[in-house]
C-alpha cells in the first residue's frame, strides 16, 4: 500500500480562557446537555487557565514521530487533525488536498475499540472528506477529490504500548514511600462510557487484557479495574465502579497500603486525567491518608513512538507481521460494518472530555 502522508487525528482541546465555552459547544454539538453541566466542565478547564494539554502533548508526539521516520523511515509528511478544536480535520484535509496528497494513514490518539474510541473517528475523518470533496472510490484521484485515509487498527495489545504501559507503572511503584510499600495496589483507570456502548464492543475485554498482561509483566497481583470521567445522566448506566468512590471503598476495606493509578485508557496525561485524577482523586486520598502516586500515559515514550512507526510499516507492506500479545490477537485493519455501533437514541446525554 503505498501513502504520501500520515495524519494524526486526536480529540482536540481549548488553548485559552475564551475557547473553552466554544470549545465544549462544538464537543456537545446535537446532544441535549443542560447549560449547567457544561458550566461546571468548563470550571475544570479554568482550574488550568482555561489551556488543555491535549494539543501541546500531540505537538510533543508529532514532533517525536518525525525524528524517528527521518531515522528510520518511510520519511512521510505528518499532518494533523482534531474532532472538536484546531486545527479541525476539514481543515488539514483541505490543506492535504491543496499539498497534493491522494492517500494517507491514519493514527488515532485511542488504543481501544469502542463508538467513541474508534467508529466516531472513522466517522469524523468520512464527514470530513464530504467537506472538502471524496474521490470517486476505483478511479484516480481528481484535483477535487479529497486525500483518501487508512486509519491504523486499534493498538492496545501491541508488544509496544504494552512495554511503555509497564515502563510508566513501574516508576510510579518506585515513587510510593517505603513505609507503605507492604501491599501497593495498582488501580487500572478507563474512561467510563455507557452500558449501551460498552455491551456493543470489546472494550472492557480489551481492557482485561492490557490489566492481565501489565500485571503479569510486573508480577503484580494487587489491582483492580476502575473507571473514572463519567458523564451521563444520573438514571443511565454507566461502567463501574467510580474510581472516588472505589478509593473509599480501599481505605474503608484496608485493601491497600497505597494506590498507584493508572489511566491506561489515555495516551497522554490530558485534562481528564490532571483534573480527575491529579486534582479530585489526590484530594481524597490526602483525605484519607491513603498513599498515592499516578503513573504517567506512555505521552512520547520512545517504545510508543516505536509502535507508531511499526503500525505504519506493517500497513504499508501487508508481508510484515503484526504483532499482538495475548489471546486476542490484533485487530483487523478495516473495521466489520457493524463493529462498534452508535449508542442507541434516547441513552441519554453525555459529555466525554476526552482531552
Amino acid at each position: 500500500m503505498n501513502y504520501d502522508a500520515i495524519l494524526v487525528v486526536s480529540f482536540g482541546g481549548p488553548e485559552s480562557k475564551e475557547d473553552v465555552i466554544p470549545f465544549l459547544e462544538t464537543v456537545l454539538r446535537g446532544r441535549n446537555v443542560p447549560r449547567e453541566r457544561l458550566l461546571t466542565v468548563a470550571e475544570h478547564y479554568y482550574h488550568f487557565e482555561g489551556k488543555s494539554p491535549i494539543n501541546q502533548q500531540t505537538r510533543e508526539l508529532i514532533a517525536e514521530l518525525q525524528q524517528e521516520l527521518e531515522r528510520s523511515g518511510p520519511k512521510l509528511p505528518i499532518y494533523w487533525g482534531n474532532r472538536n478544536w484546531h486545527p479541525f480535520l476539514p481543515e488539514t484535509l483541505r490543506q492535504m488536498k491543496q499539498d497534493g496528497i491522494r492517500r494517507a494513514v491514519a493514527f488515532v490518539t485511542s488504543a481501544y475499540s469502542s463508538y467513541s474510541g474508534c467508529r466516531q473517528y472513522r466517522e469524523d475523518i468520512a464527514r470530513a472528506q464530504s467537506e472538502v470533496g471524496l474521490s470517486q472510490s476505483g478511479l484516480s484521484q481528481s484535483d477535487s477529490g479529497a486525500p483518501e485515509v487508512d486509519k491504523l487498527r486499534p493498538f492496545f495489545n501491541h508488544p509496544l504500548f504494552i512495554e511503555a504501559t509497564v515502563d510508566r507503572i513501574r516508576d510510579a511503584l518506585q515513587a510510593i514511600p517505603a513505609n507503605a510499600k507492604q501491599n501497593v495496589q495498582i488501580v487500572y483507570l478507563a474512561h467510563s462510557i455507557p452500558l449501551s456502548m460498552a455491551n456493543t464492543c470489546d472494550y472492557v475485554k480489551q481492557l482485561e487484557e492490557v490489566r492481565r498482561l501489565v500485571s503479569g509483566e510486573l508480577g503484580q497481583k494487587n489491582d483492580a479495574p476502575v473507571y473514572q470521567s463519567r458523564s451521563g445522566a444520573p438514571g443511565q448506566p454507566w461502567l463501574e465502579p467510580d474510581i472516588l468512590d472505589y478509593l473509599r471503598q480501599v481505605k474503608a476495606e484496608n485493601l491497600a497500603s497505597a494506590v498507584v493509578l493508572a489511566p491506561i485508557s489515555f495516551i497522554s496525561d490530558h485534562m481528564e486525567v490532571l483534573y480527575d485524577l491529579d486534582v479530585e482523586a489526590k484530594q481524597l486520598c490526602d483525605s484519607l491518608a491513603l498513599p498515592m502516586t499516578r503513573a504517567k500515559t506512555v505521552g512520547v515514550h520512545p517504545k510508543f513512538v516505536g509502535m507508531i512507526r511499526e503500525l505504519i510499516l506493517e500497513r504499508m507492506n501487508p508481508e510484515l507481521e503484526r504483532r499482538a500479545l495475548g489471546s486476542l490477537g490484533p485487530r483487523a485493519d478495516v473495521c466489520a460494518e457493524d463493529c462498534c455501533p452508535a449508542p442507541q437514541l434516547g441513552a441519554g446525554p453525555r459529555l466525554q472530555r476526552q482531552n
